[in-house]
């Protein structure tokens, strides 16, 4: 049996802990990390627990002297090894504790730390394109909360029911203005005459960890990104399109509804990304 880690204790996998009066499950005060462990080693920690740390003081949590990025990764360690796994994506919740809207027990934040087991080189290019479809129900707003992955996450919930309900393998989440933010799981880039393109964080999308990578790699290597609006015509017209988040690296988009798309200048890509960024792209 597998276990998860609430407020530094070890539990088995699916024992309640939270209660009725939890504000996490009432408001949704929270928000939550993603990281991969591969062949024992957690990948972009410092970037990871650089994004907690800096929503929860957006969020204003008051964050206990001992509360730690490395109390957090000694005890990711040890729930690893406590589910004998050396390859895993691991899942770190924040929250506050009991109250109501007006009248938290406090400000400190509680947590729980998940870990399910992941093939090493899961980060690989994949064979087939993914099939997109376009959320159009419900839109990301563009405030101050935007660009962490906070607990309110109804618009890309519902976006994910919808690509299942329509056998996509994700869905694109449009901002407040109708323009392109991200996918339910990872950031979007398009590719148009050999230029790379990305929402900008001003457009809403999560501020991904290997987004950041890939803006600062990209150029090094000798490929032209930019961040700007993008509306859903010029995804459509793009040459190409691929996804990025910290599980699976990049992976090629093959199609956006009725649109096809190659992969010819993504797999230079992701060549150079796996160069100059091998202990990453694994």
């Amino acid at each position: 049996m597998r276990h998860f880690i609430f407020n530094g204790k070890s539990f088995p996998e699916g024992q309640a802990v939270l209660t009725p009066d939890s504000r996490a499950a009432r408001y949704g005060d929270g928000l939550f990390e993603t990281m991969k462990l591969a062949d024992g080693k957690l990948i972009l920690a410092d970037e990871h627990f650089s994004r907690l740390w800096k929503g929860m003081q957006l969020l204003r949590f008051e964050i206990p002297r001992l509360f730690t990025p490395e109390k957090i990764s000694g005890e990711i360690f040890q729930l690893a090894k406590k589910n004998k796994l050396t390859n895993a994506r691991i899942r770190i919740a924040v929250f506050r504790g009991n109250g109501g809207l007006y009248d938290a027990e406090n400000m400190h934040p509680n947590y729980t730390i998940q870990a399910w087991p992941l093939a090493f080189g899961n980060g690989q290019l994949n064979n087939n394109g993914l099939q997109l479809g376009i959320y159009r129900d419900a839109a990301k707003s563009c405030d101050a909360f935007a660009n962490i992955k906070h607990n309110n996450y109804l618009p890309y919930f519902m976006g994910a029911l919808f690509a299942k309900e329509n056998k996509f393998n994700d869905a694109v989440i449009l901002n407040q203005h109708g323009r392109v933010c991200d996918s339910t799981i990872a950031n979007i880039f398009l590719v148009k005459d050999q230029t790379v393109y990305t929402p900008s964080l001003a457009e809403g999308c999560v501020a991904g960890v290997l987004r950041k990578v890939l803006l600062q790699t990209l150029p090094a290597a000798g490929f032209e990104i930019i961040e700007t609006e993008i509306s859903i015509e010029m995804l459509k017209a793009a040459d190409e399109i691929f996804l990025s988040n910290s599980i699976y690296n990049i992976r090629w988009v093959g199609g956006l509804e009725d649109n096809m798309y190659s992969h010819a200048f993504i797999l230079k890509i992701d060549a150079a990304l796996k160069q100059t960024n091998a202990g990453v792209f694994c």
